[in-house]
């Protein structure tokens, strides 16, 4: 494995595809979204690049792409229109040249090979986080908790053992 250009880790075989990949949805990011959905997007295909085999192996780097960035869009509510960052999935797949079908088909396959669901933490754009209910519910005595109201002591004891993201500010401090 080498380290790409984009500073995420693939095989030296899938370099092409995922440097060509990334470039296309780095340009609609930049154009139309926003960073974190480049990031996220870059993160995506790197982990598809290192699937054995490779999915990226078969098929258009436009449709990739496409594929990527609908999926965490679908993710993060991309396509609902009170959402802060927002665009419909036509316009969304027409900035990468190929069809709805087509891209909607491609980013199910994406979604079932990595077993993405609906508010996927791993996929969620870090300035949504916080309203990810399921980035917040832990067991603590066999009960689920949002340990977003959890006192602080639980909070940093989640984070440090990976069970949440960060230890959220104090609502009732400066912090």
């Amino acid at each position: 494995m080498t380290t790409s250009v984009f500073n995420m880790k693939v095989p030296q075989a899938m370099q092409g595809k995922f440097e060509e990949i990334v470039s296309l949805t780095d340009r609609v990011c930049e154009e139309k979204l926003n960073l974190e959905y480049a990031e996220l997007s870059r993160a995506m295909a790197a982990t598809l690049a290192r699937k054995r085999p490779s999915p990226l192996t078969r098929g258009n780097a436009g449709t990739w792409a496409g594929a990527i960035v609908y999926v965490i869009g679908q993710v993060n509510f991309l396509f609902d229109k009170s959402e802060e960052v927002h665009m419909r999935a036509d316009e969304l797949c027409e900035s990468f040249g190929i069809a709805q079908s087509t891209c909607s088909a491609k980013s199910k396959q994406i979604r079932d090979m990595l077993g993405i669901d609906i508010l996927e933490v791993k996929w969620t754009l870090p300035s949504n986080l916080l309203r990810n209910p399921r980035a917040w519910i832990i067991m603590i005595d066999g009960h689920a908790v949002d340990a977003r109201g959890a006192p602080r002591h639980i909070q940093e004891e989640a984070f440090r053992l990976g069970l949440i993201p960060f230890v959220p500010k104090n609502q009732d401090s400066d912090e």
